[in-house]
């Protein structure tokens, strides 16, 4: 595959000055207070005018879209698969006789148990290879999502969610590292964009498959399951037709030049968490934030237009489509700005539009409330797209897919509760009961409250952060690694490569 490489011409590259590792490390440097009294003069934006978006995706090779592709399936389907429970809460809950408070627990205890995948796979794939650690972990989805389908208790089915979520956290870092880390520069903004908007597509595809397969058999919400079972499957045969990514390949090259591979992979380890703890701490804020106002606004909405707003099930549909859809433009179009203006500056746009919209996403109780539902989740997912490359940018080389995978999923962790919070919240604001004499209670409120706490933590929280747009993600421009492996060595080792290259394009 590596002559698909040469397929673009000159006309699609575009010069983009990436900062030097010097100046990456600046901001590490500083004091304390050196640093706080930069925040805001940072957020000035770049005004780093990339072509237009069809020019920046003109730019990816054959190569880089297959491993977005595969990239994006992972990604989609583990949305897909996590969305099932949220969208069946009333049939789960009616199948264990449970509440729907009970049932949240199963997104609560997926949400927990996600960094314990993403430590584990993220060290095998940052060690071993983006390709295998992927295939494992659709594997895994395959199991779990099928044993769920066939749960017969209460208690079976929380197992079963919990350790489908292990296998759940292992494809966020893995994703983002296969889909980006080999994309050209100026185009990562969009791509990570479009990348995170698999998380609204799964959602979208639930939601239709719901509709289509629960409550329209005799197996009532379980042929969704089964169905999600099913389509990873492809995912693995997409996967095993591709190789490794060149970051990685060129990685493991540097490593094997040098001496026993797995010694010098704990050296990287070593400077790496030396180097980069204070900003991994960062990156767990701010992903706690940002799960917590996606969670918040999200996951009981549709229970607030059916309970509380008294939506049909079609109401219910069409409305979330049609949010979701706006969370899908959002995403792609602030991913693209974020090129313009910097991953924080737009950021902070995001929130501040979104906390303006929370009024009308959760007041109004007509048809008409698909209009701010459309334009909040605009925002909200808008930010949520700039947040794979800003992770990528921000995380040291060798630890690439554990730092953004461990980093988000501790973020989920941390907001694991989100939904369950809110339904039990939601109990102490009751509403007149149905007329078959079903319980109903002010969601809305409960969401609009809880939305806006989390949209002004997130602000301060992307305030005093820091940024690495359009860093280099090559290894001989990796700091930690010529700490690990020496300047001088890493210097011969990629000109002995460039060499070998340029003899075997001359014979």
């Amino acid at each position: 595959m590596d002559d698909l490489d040469a397929e673009k011409g000159d006309g699609a590259r575009v010069e983009q000055r990436s900062p030097s590792p010097e100046e990456r490390q600046d901001d590490l440097k500083m004091s304390v207070g050196q640093y706080l009294s930069t925040r805001i003069s940072t957020l000035k934006p770049t005004f780093t005018i990339p072509p237009n978006p069809f020019k920046l995706l003109g730019m990816l090779t054959r190569k880089n879209w297959l491993f977005f592709g595969v990239a994006m399936a992972g990604w989609t389907w583990d949305a897909f698969d996590f969305f099932t429970v949220s969208l069946t809460v009333t049939q789960l809950a009616a199948q264990f006789d449970k509440s729907n408070t009970d049932i949240t627990w199963g997104i609560t205890l997926v949400l927990m148990v996600r960094s314990v995948g993403a430590i584990t796979f993220g060290l095998a794939s940052d060690r071993y290879g983006r390709k295998w650690p992927f295939i494992v972990n659709n594997v895994l989805f395959i199991v779990f999502e099928l044993a769920t389908g066939f749960c017969n208790t209460y208690s079976q089915f929380l197992a079963c969610r919990a350790l489908f979520g292990i296998a759940m956290g292992g494809m966020y870092g893995n994703a983002v590292a296969t889909a980006l880390e080999d994309c050209p520069p100026p185009a990562r903004g969009i791509v990570s964009g479009i990348l995170q908007m698999g998380y609204i597509l799964g959602y979208l595809l639930a939601t239709a498959f719901a509709r289509a397969l629960v409550d329209t058999t005799s197996h009532g919400w379980r042929p969704l399951f089964w169905f999600g079972a099913a389509i990873p499957v492809l995912i693995i045969l997409y996967r095993l037709c591709l190789p490794e990514t060149d970051a990685y390949i060129n990685r493991q090259k540097v490593r094997k030049s040098s001496e026993r591979t797995m010694t010098l992979f704990f050296r990287e380890i070593k400077f790496s968490l030396q180097s980069h703890w204070l900003v991994f701490v960062y990156m767990v804020l701010l992903t706690a934030g940002m799960n917590f106002q996606t969670h918040g606004t999200q996951d009981l909405y549709p229970l607030m237009l059916k309970s509380q707003f008294g939506f049909t099930a079609n109401g219910v549909t069409i409305t979330n489509v049609v949010a979701n859809l706006g969370g899908f433009t959002g995403g792609i179009t602030f991913g693209y700005l974020s090129e313009i203006f910097g991953r924080r500056a737009t950021l902070m746009f995001t929130f501040i539009f979104a906390a303006a919209l929370l009024y009308p996403y959760t007041f109004v109780t007509s048809r008409k409330t698909a209009a701010p539902g459309f334009f909040e989740q605009f925002f909200i997912e808008g930010a949520l797209g700039i947040i794979p490359i800003h992770l990528l940018e921000l995380s040291p080389g060798s630890l690439r897919t554990f730092t953004v995978g461990t980093a988000y999923q501790l973020g989920n962790l941390a907001s694991s509760a989100s939904s369950t919070i809110e339904a039990k919240i939601g109990e102490r604001f009751p509403l007149p009961p149905t007329k078959t004499g079903l319980k109903r209670y002010n969601y809305g409120k409960v969401i609009c409250i809880f939305a806006a706490a989390c949209l002004a933590y997130n602000i301060v929280i992307v305030l005093i952060g820091p940024e690495r747009k359009g860093v280099s993600l090559k290894v001989e421009d990796d700091v930690q690694m010529k700490k690990a492996v020496g300047e001088d060595h890493l210097e011969q080792i990629i000109e002995g490569e460039t060499n070998g290259h340029r003899g075997h394009e001359e014979k």
